[in-house]
């Protein structure tokens, strides 16, 4: 056996020379402990499948009740996880009996404006709270943090004032105009994070070579910021898309509902509640934000850890 292949201490109490251990097998295994299969089971399949279904199982219910018959969801007998005659009644119910449609259309476009809105604010509070480096910088982006840790349940109070002065309740700028109030200051402490990430060089190159704050901002900071844009888009576009206080206290219409009030306070009459109906319409209702993730996830991911980059 050869010098590389063993290596002989000495216990520093007694001089007497320790068991022969291998060189080329380090102390730390790292992850070699997940070679064998039960151990591989139990450390990290169980654990994702108990995971997976926790996430799942809901939009598995969503999906077989919005396509079960009333026959079927009123059964005490069969089997409830599973869809014996499926019918698309609730579907048409939902399509052509109810403003689901109009529901649908105000959801996209308040949710699109307020997010783009939104956007524009946060990407020049950002730039000017962590590239331009004046006095107080840092207390600014705090602040603005700290304001998005106030509740909407508290900010719709006041708001509801400001909204009926402007002459804006029951419409959609009612909507357009308070959303940003929660969206902007998320979408700046992380675009905050991701251009602190950007090299300061590259902005002091382009000021030495003439350019002016708007064109570095345009040509240098939103090109490297993409990933990030596109992380804090789908950010506000999910909480534009989900939100329910505000669109239910503002709104009281059924043309200019959004679907997250309107399929809440139109298809539940007093005591009765239309289950096949509600669950097509969550279903419905949740497939965009799904299309959109699956479209950006890659940028998503990616704007979240350069965001966190020092």
């Amino acid at each position: 056996m050869s010098k590389a292949d063993t290596a002989t201490t000495l216990t520093p109490a007694k001089g007497k020379p320790a068991k022969a251990v291998r060189a080329d097998k380090p102390d730390s295994q790292g992850m070699d402990y997940l070679q064998s299969l039960p151990r591989r089971w139990v450390t990290v399949y169980i654990p994702l499948l108990l995971f997976v279904f926790v996430l799942l199982f809901p939009f598995y219910w969503m999906a077989i009740t919005a396509f079960k018959p009333d026959a079927e969801l009123l059964s005490q007998s069969g089997n409830p996880f599973w869809v014996v005659a499926p019918t698309l009644a609730h579907f048409k119910k939902l399509v052509f009996d109810t403003p689901y449609p109009e529901w649908m259309w105000n959801t996209v476009v308040v949710s699109t404006v307020a997010t783009f809105t939104s956007l524009a604010a946060s990407v020049f509070a950002a730039y000017a709270i962590e590239r331009l480096r004046f006095q107080g910088a840092k207390q600014v982006g705090l602040g603005i943090f700290l304001a998005y840790l106030i509740p909407p349940s508290i900010l719709f109070i006041p708001l509801a004032a400001i909204v009926f002065k402007l002459g804006l309740f029951d419409t959609r700028w009612a909507l357009i105009l308070t959303y940003p109030t929660f969206l902007i200051p998320f979408c700046t402490w992380l675009l905050m994070g991701y251009f602190r990430s950007i090299p300061y060089e590259l902005e002091e190159c382009a000021l030495i070579d003439g350019a002016t704050r708007w064109q570095i901002l345009v040509k240098i900071i939103l090109p490297l910021a993409v990933p990030g844009l596109i992380s804090a888009g789908i950010f506000a576009f999910t909480l534009s898309w989900n939100e329910f206080i505000y669109a239910l206290t503002f709104v009281s219409s059924s043309e200019v509902k959004t679907v997250p009030v309107g399929v809440v306070t139109e298809l539940v009459e007093g005591d009765v509640y239309h289950w096949g109906a509600l669950m097509a319409g969550a279903l419905l209702g949740s497939l965009p934000v799904a299309v959109v993730y699956s479209f950006f996830v890659e940028y998503y991911v990616s704007g979240m850890t350069g965001a966190v980059k020092e």
